[in-house]
């Protein structure tokens, strides 16, 4: 795991962040002088944020806009502050809040004939899929699995996510699949 050893300092990153925009109300100045070099890599990422075991707050990127650290500090941000299902973050919440880093790998295309191929090609547990059609898509991290173990019902709630009725199919969606490399309090 690349990243393993830097998970405290992506983790103390993502609480600061956080923590500082709770008190002032906009992103918090960061500096990248003596960050080790593979955090200045291009990545995504997403950081989900828990409340005693209830999602909180998620926000990410799929593609990388820029260096890994950059992407942790924004999502940290904007899970926290700009999350739309979710009011903002308060000062008062913060020791009761678990973080979760998701690192993912570039998302690749994959074909599949139908639904049924798509369902029987998941790993389940260990894909993030990508699907996506015209101006809808949506996304499930790996770390969905645990609430939605079955992929039949993966792909039925990720389809339901991305505006699509249960049923909905067409040759025209494309399916991406990632992996993650998970950074967790």
């Amino acid at each position: 795991m690349a990243y393993e050893s830097y998970a405290q300092l992506l983790l103390t990153l993502a609480r600061d962040t956080i923590d500082y925009g709770s008190k002032h109300q906009e992103l918090m100045p960061l500096s990248i002088d003596k960050t080790p070099e593979i955090l200045l890599q291009k990545r995504a990422s997403f950081v989900t944020i828990n409340k005693q075991g209830e999602l909180r707050g998620c926000m990410g990127n799929l593609t990388p806009t820029g260096p890994l650290i950059n992407s942790i500090h924004q999502n940290s941000y904007n899970a926290a502050f700009r999350d739309p299902r979710f009011v903002p973050v308060t000062q008062e919440e913060l020791t009761t809040l678990q973080l979760h880093i998701s690192v993912l790998s570039e998302p690749q295309l994959f074909s599949v004939k139908d639904e049924a191929d798509l369902i029987a090609q998941l790993k389940v547990g260990e894909d993030g899929l990508i699907l996506q059609e015209g101006a809808h898509s949506a996304t499930f991290l790996p770390s969905v699995w645990e609430q939605l173990p079955d992929a039949k019902t993966f792909v039925t709630h990720l389809k339901n996510k991305a505006g699509w009725s249960k049923d909905y199919w067409t040759e025209g969606i494309q399916c991406f699949r990632y992996h993650t490399e998970s950074i967790e309090e």
